[in-house]
């Protein structure tokens, strides 16, 4: 990925944002406040913003917007904005012209698909992102709960109840309260978080100095703290918590030092480390543990041996850096995100060339979720778009989610129950919920 200089968001920020289209009268002047200055110290108090609310499926079914945007009182419709937005937003490209180039191969699909209903959006809890490229920020352990990344902290929403809490604060000094070989015990100060992964009660982040902070959900305090590297391009790109054959939990670690590291949770150690020609960013293993995805800065991807870390075969195909890759439960299928603008599903039983070839509307993708029952896959763009596609019947339907702003990361809960989207807006920031469309509630609750 591109390498850090402090700065990046303000691609996103600057270029991107709902505030920001060409023709700011429709906004700036009614809804985002006067100011057209991005200096938070030049911002000035808008009462609009007290007053955009939480909307419900109750409220979105009697036709207000989902992201609670007063398009009544706006110059411009939702519809000529939307216009705006796929003629203006700037997709990040490696390789020049690799989204014209790709929409030759991709593949047409029915965009009637209905799958999740929105259920809720909340702006009690806004996600952030620190770097425009790495996009995996938002995590759900149950239908109730998700994690995000928000500034410093790390916050856990409940749906259930609507309460957000403070899960971790790295704004000043983080240190381990365990010993464990190989623990930095002096830990770390204002780590700026690049990515983020829970499973069940572990939460691992990354930091853009290669720092890794272990904490687990249901202990007190942080159990292990590392560094990746000590070189100047050390930021963790990707985190993917797994179950090892011996019965141990692990991570991966994708970093931009070429390198893909193996932490064993039940020792605290690092237990493989493999390296490879360019930046690594993103790494998924198969279900069966013995295949690694591995994607980053080339065109080209590698199926490697998770055991020895050598390539089995290089995966043709994309034009640009990809960012996203995961797993069908089937472990038959896996996918591939990049920056062309398409989603590449393979099949590892012929990989000559990928079986379909999905296309975004605005840029790239930048993370990929399948449902744990394999009955979907989830695709985020960097903004406005996610897609969810039937996956059981050879992704030639969709369900395309769509609303307003950056998107910090999306996630299905382990019972495929829910979706969530963290959504970064200076204005309109937020979480949405979608619940899974049931045709015979009382039948499957039995």
């Amino acid at each position: 990925m591109s390498e850090y200089h402090g700065d990046e968001m303000d691609y996103a920020a600057d270029d991107n944002e709902m505030a920001e289209v060409e023709d700011d009268m429709y906004f700036r002047g009614i809804a985002f406040g006067e100011s057209d200055s991005d200096d938070d110290d030049d911002y000035e108090y808008d009462p609009l913003e007290d007053r955009i609310t939480d909307t419900t499926a109750a409220e979105a079914r009697r036709g207000k917007d989902i992201q609670g945007i007063p398009w009544d009182r706006l110059t411009i419709s939702r519809e000529k904005y939307r216009q705006t937005r796929l003629e203006q937003y700037k997709n990040y490209e490696n390789i020049p012209q690799s989204g014209e180039l790709s929409e030759k191969e991709c593949k047409a699909t029915d965009k009637g698909g209905n799958y999740y209903d929105f259920w809720q959006n909340t702006r009690s809890v806004k996600s952030t992102i620190l770097h425009f490229q790495l996009r995996n920020l938002v995590w759900s352990t149950s239908k109730h709960d998700v994690y995000l990344v928000s500034n410093y902290s790390i916050i856990h929403w409940s749906s259930l109840s609507s309460k957000r809490s403070e899960v971790l604060n790295v704004s000043a000094h983080v240190a381990p309260c365990e010993k464990h070989p190989g623990s930095l015990l002096e830990g770390f100060t204002q780590t700026q978080i690049s990515t983020l992964s829970v499973r069940d009660n572990l939460l691992i982040a990354g930091g853009f100095q290669g720092e890794l902070i272990c904490k687990y959900l249901d202990r007190p305090g942080v159990s292990f703290c590392t560094r990746t590297t000590y070189e100047d391009n050390a930021i963790t790109n990707a985190v993917e918590i797994y179950d090892h054959p011996s019965g141990a939990v692990h991570f991966m670690a994708s970093n931009n030092d070429s390198g893909v590291r193996d932490f064993d949770m039940e020792r605290f150690q690092l237990s493989k480390h493999f390296s490879f020609p360019w930046p690594v960013n993103h790494t998924s293993l198969s279900p069966d543990g013995k295949l690694l995805a591995i994607v980053g800065d080339n065109p080209e991807a590698l199926l490697v041996d998770s055991q020895t870390g050598k390539t089995i075969t290089p995966l043709h195909g994309h034009l640009d850096f990809s960012f996203a890759s995961a797993w069908h439960p089937n472990g038959q299928i896996f996918a591939t995100g990049n920056q062309d603008k398409t989603c590449r599903v393979w099949d590892v039983r012929n990989l000559s060339k990928s079986v379909a070839v999905l296309k975004g509307n605005l840029g790239a993708i930048r993370s990929i979720r399948f449902t744990s029952d394999g009955q979907f896959m989830a695709t985020a763009e960097p903004a406005d778009f996610v897609h969810v596609y039937d996956a059981k019947h050879g992704f030639e339907k969709e369900q395309e989610i769509d609303f307003f702003g950056e998107i910090s990361g999306v996630s299905f809960s382990p019972d495929t129950e829910s979706l969530f989207i963290g959504v970064w807006d200076r204005t309109y920031g937020s979480l949405l919920q979608l619940n899974r469309r049931r045709n015979y509630m009382y039948l499957d609750c039995l």
